[in-house]
This record gives C-alpha cells, structure tokens and sequence, in this order.
C-alpha cells in the first residue's frame, strides 16, 4: 500500500486510461448487435428481444469489454448503460462451462452494485429478458425483501448477483455470500451511491473480491471526487463518454412558469387537461408528494405516488401502474429521480425546485430517453427567480421563461380555527385524553380554548444545500481464459 504523503493529497495520482472512446449516435448507427464478437446464441436472443441497433454508450463500451478491458464510463440516463455491461458479463458468463459440482454449488463469478433496489430488480429483469432460461443463475440481494428468501436463493449458487451496498455488505459480514471467485464486477451510478453513503460499503465489498477481476464503472459524472475515488478499483481503463453528462439532454425542452405556491396545483392540473402524455411529477418532501396525489386524485386524475416510506410492494405496484398507463400521473420525491427506467415518460414536473443542479439533471433526465422528445417543467416561486437563474448559469441552459395566470384558483390548504366563532367549532376538534400523576386519565369536560402565546405550525419551507485497490486473489483463475487472466495480453495483470 502506498505511503499517504502531504504530497500525494495536494497533488493526487491522476487517473490513467487506456484510451478514450467519444462513439456518437452515427457510430452507433453504423453497426448492429450482431457485429459484436459474441456467440451466435447471443445475437439470436437481442435480436428477439428486439434489441438491433446499439445506442452510443453500447457502443463504445462493449467491444472493449469483451476484450476484457476495464470500462469508465459516463453517460446521462436513458442511454442504454444496462445493456452496456449486461452483453459482455453475459458472453463471459456463457464462455464459462459450469463444471459438474457434484453436491458443491458454483461460485459467484459476477457481481453488479447498484444504489437502489428498483435499479437492482430492473437490471435483473433485463438479465432475464436476453437469458429466460438461466433464471436460477441471478439472485436479487436488496433491503426491502426478504431476507431468508435471498439467502436461499444464494445458497442454489447462482453465478450472478445484482445487489444494492447495504443488504450486501450484512449478507458479507455474516459469511451468508462467498465473493473470492468474482471474474466482473460493475459499479453502476457510482455518483448516486456516494450520495447515498454507499462508499464505505463499496469499499469493504471490493475487498472481499480478487485482485485480477475486471471491473466496468459507470456514473452520470466524473467529477475530481469520484475520479479519485475509481481509481482504486479500474486499472488502464477504456474511457467512454457520451455527450455532455453534466447537463440536460438537448431532447427535452425546458419550461418553467413562475407561480404562487397556492397556485401549483391549478397550474398543473391546467397543464395535465391541455397536454397529452405522462407525467412524472418531483415533490421535494413525502409529505408534500402525498398531499400532491391526494389533491390531484381529488380533480379526477389517476394518480400513483412513491416515496421512502412506501413499502417496496407499494413501489413496485405503483411502478408498474404508472409504466403500463393505468395511472397517468406518477408523484414522487427525489427517490425515483435516478435508476427508474420508465419508457415514454412525456412530461416531467419539477412541482418544487430541487436541491441542486445536479438532481435536476437526474430528475428531467426521466424523460427524452432513447431519442424520444420529453418536456420539463418547473415550477418557482417568485422568490425562487435567483434559483432558477443560478441553474441556467451552472448548467449553461436556457429556461422558456412563462407567468402563470394569476386567475388560477388558490390550493385551499388547512384553515384555522376561529377560536371565537360558536361552539360547535370546537367540537371538530380532537379531545384527548390525559394521565395524571397518580396514573389516572381524565377525559376534558369542554373543549379548552387555545391559550395565547401558543402557535400553530405555518407552512411554508427552506431548501437545503446539496456532499490501494483491495487485497488479492487466491486461486479462483479455473475456467476464466487465459487471455484475461494476470499477464494476459488484454489485461495486464
């Protein structure tokens, strides 16, 4: 391990790769699937799948990584970074024959990390979609589901997990999953698992691995932080880039109106009665997306909502509700902002501004995918203007700057009470029940009149600002070839 020196801080290692990959949508253009050097079984399965044509990000990164390269990509969501990855774990995965166990379950020889468990079940569901036969071969390892059930399933040995840090990371500590024989591991939107705090469990996870693996990394940026950070875990990678990462896709065009916080609702139940499409709407709280829902519901839309507080069935039913067109309107917090791969979304919503330019990105990245065109709309406040200004600046875009009508009818929130009106008022309100010291509950004759000096909770909100490559390998080289071996030509190891 290297000495940590004054020097080596102010001035860090930088990031060495092999070469850099800039492919474009006529790159991709000029080539199908069944150019890549993968096996005639694969390009039979893309190719009922329906999958023909590579996006940029494909690309650019699967012929390099079925060389056995190391893979640091960054592209924005929606451009078929899944795939990317998926293509040559497989190919690798069907080179390998499973030897006879004769009781012994195989090995684990991939493992893909990723930050929330709907991304994990999606990327697990693609699996399944180019190998249906091989269903047993993939577990799912996340919070949110069942434990016991997960654990079992990985005592079957499958070759293949897809899991999220945290559950991982318990299922590690507690000897339940054996890593030593990993052949690849991706690292997907390595930004938003170092938001999460995922990074101390990355870390103790990739040590648990071999040394001489292949590794393919993938994040929507690649800021100084996260550079210094994956260069622990690549050597001499391949450095793909698609576009500009750090701002808006050039597909979606951005609306903003600038509205009266008791005018959101009307605002966007005017724009949901003009517009046609889909509508992914972003509230800052999950108090406010309930609220949102409830209210919308309320105006004859079909709503879904989803949050940190659903359960994971709640999610995944609202999900799938949303993505099939059974509900128009999906609300939610910025949970669903990254790793939700929702085709068709028509119209995003920014109902609150969001912390920082960088969840706008992630958040308006919902639509506009695939080539297709999307809207994004954000609502602001009038004291909001110098927010907004500040993300035309940082993300070197252009809002189409719009008034609401100042007719629109007014969010009837919660009244106060008139202490001084009749009696029955009071009535409405809840009585409760109070012990005494000796242990007894006495119940309020009357309603009790509010003392002055006591408050009530105001609405209103502030906006808070958005903060040596591990041990060796043992053995664990059998049926991995030679050429991607330490030593061999492709890897260098």
């Amino acid at each position: 391990m290297s000495t940590l020196t004054l020097d080596s801080i102010l001035n860090p290692e930088p990031l060495q790769v092999s070469r850099h990959i800039k492919p474009t949508a006529e790159d991709a253009a000029s080539v199908t699937f069944t150019d890549f050097q993968i096996s005639d079984s694969l390009k039979a399965r893309l190719t009922a799948a329906g999958f023909i044509t590579p996006t940029p990000v494909q690309a650019g990164a699967i012929p390099p990584a079925l060389e056995g390269d190391d893979i640091l990509a960054t592209a924005s969501t929606g451009t078929g970074k899944t795939l990317s990855f998926l293509i040559p774990m497989i190919e690798r995965l069907e080179e390998i024959s499973v030897p006879s166990t004769r009781g012994k379950k195989t090995p684990v020889l991939s493992l893909i990390l990723l930050p929330t468990r709907e991304l994990a079940m999606q990327v697990l569901e693609a699996f399944h979609k180019i190998c249906p036969t091989l269903k047993s071969d993939a577990v799912l390892v996340c919070g949110g589901l069942s434990e016991n059930t997960q654990m079992e399933q990985i005592s079957r040995g499958p070759r293949l997990i897809v899991a999220t840090p945290g559950r991982l990371e318990d299922f590690l500590r507690r000897k339940a999953v054996n890593l030593k024989d990993v052949d690849m591991l991706v690292l997907d939107e390595v930004d938003r698992m170092l938001d999460m705090g995922f990074l101390p469990a990355i870390k103790r996870i990739v040590a648990a691995l071999p040394k001489d693996r292949q590794t393919m990394c993938y994040s929507a940026t690649l800021d100084a932080n996260i550079r210094e950070i994956v260069k622990d875990y690549v050597q001499n990678p391949v450095r793909v880039e698609i576009g500009q990462t750090s701002r808006p896709s050039d597909r979606v065009e951005l609306r903003l109106y600038t509205v009266m916080q008791d005018q959101k609702l009307s605002q966007l139940d005017k724009m949901l009665n003009e517009e046609e499409g889909t509508y992914l709407v972003f509230s800052r709280t999950k108090h406010g997306a309930d609220r949102i829902g409830r209210k919308l519901e309320k105006l004859g839309h079909s709503v879904e909502i989803i949050h940190g507080d659903r359960s994971q069935s709640q999610r995944s039913a609202a999900l799938k509700s949303f993505s099939i067109g059974r509900s128009r309107v999906l609300v939610a917090t910025d949970v669903a902002a990254r790793g939700i791969d929702i085709s068709n979304i028509a119209h995003v919503v920014n109902y609150d501004l969001p912390n920082g330019s960088d969840d706008f990105v992630h958040r308006i990245g919902r639509t506009g995918r695939a080539g297709a065109k999307g809207v994004a709309t954000t609502f602001v406040t009038p004291l909001e203007k110098g927010d907004a200004r500040k993300l035309e600046r940082e993300l070197k875009i252009k809002f189409e700057w719009n008034e609401a009508d100042k007719n629109l009818a007014k969010e009837e929130r919660n009244k106060p009470i008139d202490v001084n009106g009749p009696s029955s008022d009071f009535l409405q309100m809840e009585t409760r029940s109070w012990k005494n010291a000796d242990g007894s509950v006495s119940e309020p004759s009357s309603p009790q009149r509010p003392r002055s000096g006591s408050s009530s909770r105001s609405g209103g909100f502030g906006r808070s600002n958005g903060g040596g490559r591990p041990g060796g390998r043992t053995g664990g080289n059998a049926g991995r070839p030679a050429s991607r071996r330490p030593g061999g030509s492709n890897r260098g190891r």
